[in-house]
């Protein structure tokens, strides 16, 4: 029970991946974030960039489980409340999120191997893609930084899309990616009668 998929809600394995995905997002930006409360050179800040980049390898493989699972459980049909243009700019959203939790890892691995450093996965070592060369790490670098500061617009942007429709629209989009019994009769098509809520007897 509840491991189908139906009309109404994403797969279960879907939105266990979704929301796990959501915490390596916040893992990979706060260690790299807060790693400057360290000094250079310290183990304390070594240990957060090897968060870091364990993290980001971590969604890179995730990320390929859940697109197998999108082709194996694809998505419901989409809302009959939701309108062309928003239908259109969500897939473009997706693919966005894609792009990126597959994009920065790559480029992060591509960093490391082009800077002559180890790549760091939860105790080992993972071979180089690229022989080392500063300038091409440096390159790397730039477009590694501005794409993850873009991220931070596209993940709030997918998030805040996603409080709109369910505070503003009052629809099921975000219930439908929600653990089953999560924000239960916030959308449009599940409020409850007052009486009824207050718990007035039924006729007949």
């Amino acid at each position: 029970m509840g491991l189908k998929p139906t009309t109404e809600r994403y797969h279960l394995a879907t939105v266990s991946l979704h929301w796990l995905m959501l915490a390596l997002f916040v893992g990979v930006y706060a260690s790299i974030e807060l790693r400057v409360l360290f000094e250079k050179g310290t183990a304390a800040r070594d240990a957060m960039k090897n968060l870091h980049f364990t993290l980001g390898l971590l969604m890179f493989a995730l990320v390929l489980v859940r697109i197998a699972m999108r082709i194996r459980h694809p998505a419901p049909a989409a809302l009959a409340s939701i309108a062309p243009w928003q239908g259109v700019a969500a897939k473009l959203g997706h693919l966005a999120l894609y792009a990126l939790m597959i994009g920065m890892p790559l480029a992060g691995w591509l960093l490391l191997s082009a800077a002559g450093k180890p790549i760091p996965f939860f105790g080992l070592e993972l071979p180089a893609l690229l022989a080392k060369n500063k300038e091409l790490a440096d390159q790397i670098k730039q477009v590694h930084e501005f794409v993850g500061t873009a991220g931070y617009w596209l993940i709030g942007g997918h998030a805040a899309a996603a409080l709109f429709h369910h505070y503003i629209l009052r629809d099921a989009t975000l219930q439908r990616m929600s653990p089953a019994g999560w924000l239960t009769g916030r959308s449009r098509g599940a409020r409850r009668n007052p009486m009824e809520a207050a718990g007035s007897p039924r006729v007949g």
